[in-house]
């Protein structure tokens, strides 16, 4: 996938901030990117993870349409005070993160908008890191639509009891007998959260319920595999898992 663009093809892309409506008349502001061209194209929703709705987020989402994507990233951090990603996930964090409920109709107002598009092919996934690979799961599990998730090393899949909150009543992994799509799992050996038990438990779960998901694990890293903006940037393993995403999506996404 990396590098292999044709040199003599027509090439372009479009990426703005838009509106759209949601569940109960709830707004939307997401970062848009997609193609120019004719398609039709894929999508796939991107959940933003805890250090905010940040340059990460966009430069990720222009990643993917670089490949032939549309891609809306919601701003599921806006009901929280700050002018900044950091002052907002700041603000989020001290009130126990992003509702649940509000992030997943936040999800389905995304997937409903892109599948809407004359340019999308009707295929539809859901993509997170950290936070937003726990929340990618959970919508793969509670809202109704998606075609393929990927969970790039969300902690909080598996939670005990007393980890549970008002924001997070529910642990992801008791939803996985209504996991509704295949699912591809990225994690680091090295993490704290998920640790490597909790990534068998989750794995336990998918085996016991027969459903479709492939997980890579690599040695030599631990949280936030991508994320080339600091220390926990690790090259080989995140070309390969990247590779190893688009594939994945290529497979269960494009017609």
């Amino acid at each position: 996938m990396w590098n292999q663009i044709n040199v003599n093809a027509y090439e372009g892309m479009i990426a703005e901030t838009v509106s759209y409506g949601g569940e109960d008349g709830r707004e939307v502001r997401a970062y848009l990117s997609r193609p120019l061209g004719a398609g039709p194209y894929p999508s796939l929703v991107l959940i933003p993870h805890m250090p905010g709705w940040d340059e990460f987020c966009r430069e990720t989402a222009r990643r993917f349409t670089q490949h032939g994507y549309a891609v809306a990233c919601p701003n599921i951090f806006r009901g929280f005070p700050g002018d900044t990603p950091e002052e907002a996930a700041a603000s989020a964090r001290a009130a126990g993160g992003a509702k649940d409920s509000d992030v997943m109709a936040d999800c389905a107002a995304s997937l409903h908008f892109l599948r809407s598009q004359p340019y999308a092919n009707g295929k539809v996934g859901v993509i997170g890191m950290c936070s937003g690979g726990r929340h990618a799961f959970l919508a793969a599990c509670t809202v109704e639509g998606f075609d393929a998730a990927v969970d790039c090393w969300g902690g909080g899949v598996v939670a005990a009891p007393e980890e549970l909150t008002p924001q997070r009543p529910v642990a992801p992994l008791d939803y996985t007998a209504r996991l509704s799509c295949p699912l591809i799992g990225i994690f680091g050996n090295e993490d704290f959260s998920p640790t490597r038990a909790d990534v068998d438990r989750l794995e336990e779960e998918l085996k016991k319920y027969g459903k479709q998901y492939e997980f890579h694990r690599y040695d030599g890293a631990g949280h936030g595999i991508w994320y080339y903006f600091n220390q926990l940037y690790r090259r080989e393993q995140a070309m390969d898992s990247q590779e190893k995403v688009f594939a994945f999506l290529e497979k269960h996404l494009r017609i």
